[in-house]
C-alpha cells in the first residue's frame, strides 16, 4: 500500500513545461558530480518516492526526453557535450540543475577543471538546492515540470 502523495508543489511550472501535458520523459546528464545527487535521483525514481506515479519518467536517449536534469558543476570536458544534448532534445525542452554544484559550482568553485555551473553552459528553467538535495526535492521539480 502506497502512502497518499503530498500537496502539490505551489511553484509554478517554468512556461516550456506547459507543453509537455502531465507528462514529462528525463534524460538525466552527468556533468562532473561526486555522485551524490545520482544516489538520490536514484532513490526519487525507485520504490519509496516513484517519481513515475507523477508523470516523470527517465529516457535512455535526448532525442526522446523533454527535460534534462543535469548534476554537478560542468567539467571542461563535460562543455561540449553538455550542449550536444542539449540541443538533442527536441522543442519545448526543459532543464533542471539539481544540486549545489549544478546551481552555484557548490565546493568545485574555482577548481582549475570547472567550466561553470549549468546555467554558465545551458540555460537552466528549475533548479534543486542541497548537496546532494533529498529524494523528496528532486521529486518536488518533477512534479512542478508534470503539474501532478
Amino acid at each position: 500500500m502506497a502512502e497518499p502523495a503530498p500537496p502539490a508543489p505551489a511553484a509554478p511550472p517554468p512556461p516550456a513545461a506547459a507543453a509537455l501535458s502531465g507528462s514529462v520523459q528525463v534524460r538525466h546528464v552527468d556533468a562532473g558530480s561526486c555522485n551524490g545527487c545520482e544516489v538520490e535521483i536514484g532513490s526519487a525514481f525507485g520504490p519509496v518516492y516513484d517519481a513515475e506515479r507523477y508523470g516523470a519518467r527517465l529516457v535512455a536517449s535526448p532525442r526522446h526526453a523533454d527535460a534534462l536534469l543535469v548534476t554537478g558543476p560542468v567539467t571542461r570536458n563535460m562543455a561540449e557535450p553538455l550542449r550536444r544534448t542539449f540541443e538533442a532534445v527536441p522543442q519545448p525542452r526543459v532543464v533542471v540543475a539539481v544540486g549545489d554544484c549544478a546551481r552555484n559550482c557548490g565546493v568545485f568553485a574555482g577548481a582549475y577543471g570547472v567550466a561553470g555551473a549549468v546555467r554558465d553552459v545551458v540555460p537552466v528553467d528549475l533548479e534543486v538546492a542541497g548537496c546532494p538535495p533529498r529524494p523528496e526535492a528532486v521529486v518536488e521539480a518533477l512534479r512542478t515540470l508534470t503539474g501532478r
